[in-house]
């Protein structure tokens, strides 16, 4: 009688600006994705550490494949908008890990683009995807990330930047106006300046300035129940704004890769306001490209319901190397 194969064990993780998500996959089955938040450990590997606990031993997990918000650079990347470093080689003598890979967030997010079901997506206008067109993602959270997924042959190449920091155009004078006042502040107004956690707090406080108002400090979250529940115009007025300068910014994004598959939005903000979303001037904004509207008219585009989702694209990855 044979004796039974080895369970092999790989980790899988999302590392945002705010959160950090972890989960083992052995022999096939994820384990319950484990959240904590990035303040709670001054740096990447103690973090680790606190998830693996006894886990850690040398030969216990074979492989890690991460997702991270920045940068990636020859195996490391500098987190953009938290202090955190990750290191692939670092990691892979510190817990014997025969592999490490270390990917983009939103090229984790784009690589889970195929394999999303239509439960986990709330459809923003547009009609039906085309076949074997380019994917795009795009999402605020603590930052803006973008990626988008290209067919070509039988593989999918994921295409990633750093697309938030691209410089943000207003699409109104009011608009113009809020840019202006924060450029005083940060110089480079960038679309994560706007479009992100921060970035809500930033337009918030710059409306409170254009519009000659005094309203408290409040942080991205609080904006957005007020503006839900109709108890702060200043509130409103960010998140409305929000919402069509996200729709300007995603139309350019689709414009700029030939999106006809679909533009697909993630990041932890708009997750939690889909109706919101949904009734804003997004849509409206994301076909307003002059001549080229109606090359963006039937473009679907859908907000990701899925608060994992990276998981499913870190998956896709192991699928792709071998791993899974």
């Amino acid at each position: 009688m044979k004796a039974p194969l080895p369970a092999r064990t790989t980790l899988l993780a999302d590392i945002g600006g705010t959160n950090a998500r972890f989960a083992l996959l052995t022999d096939g089955k994820l384990s319950t994705i484990a959240h904590t938040a990035v303040s709670n450990h001054g740096t990447f590997p103690e973090a680790l550490a606190a998830y693996l606990g006894d886990r850690a031993k040398a030969g216990a997990i074979q492989h890690a494949i991460l997702a991270a918000s920045g940068p990636v650079q020859n195996g490391r990347c500098a987190l953009t908008n938290n202090s955190w470093v990750i290191d692939a080689e670092q990691l892979r003598g510190a817990h014997g890990f025969s592999s490490v890979r270390l990917i983009n967030d939103f090229e984790a997010v784009a690589l889970a683009l195929p394999h999303l079901a239509p439960g986990s997506l709330l459809q923003l206008g547009g009609r039906d995807r085309v076949a074997g067109a380019p994917l795009a993602a795009i999402g605020p959270g603590t930052g803006l990330g973008m990626a988008a997924l290209i067919s070509h042959a039988d593989r999918q190449i994921v295409l990633s930047g750093e697309g938030g920091h691209s410089t943000m155009a207003g699409g109104s004078l009011r608009e113009d106006a809020v840019i202006a006042h924060l450029r005083q502040r940060f110089g480079h107004v960038s679309s994560e300046r706007l479009l992100s956690g921060a970035g809500l707090e930033n337009l918030h406080d710059a409306l409170a300035s254009v519009d000659g108002v005094t309203v408290p400090k409040r942080h991205a979250a609080d904006i957005t129940c007020a503006a839900i529940e109709a108890t702060c115009a200043t509130s409103r007025a960010a998140v409305d704004m929000f919402c069509a300068m996200l729709g300007s910014v995603a139309g350019n994004f689709a414009l700029a890769v030939g999106a006809r598959g679909g533009v697909f939005i993630g990041g932890g903000i708009l997750r939690h306001m889909p109706d919101y979303l949904a009734a804003s001037q997004f849509r409206m904004r994301f076909e307003a490209k002059g001549r080229l509207r109606t090359f963006l008219e039937p473009i679907p585009a859908y907000l990701i319901l899925d608060d994992d989702v990276a998981f499913t694209g870190l998956r896709a990855l192991m699928e792709v190397d071998g791993l899974g």
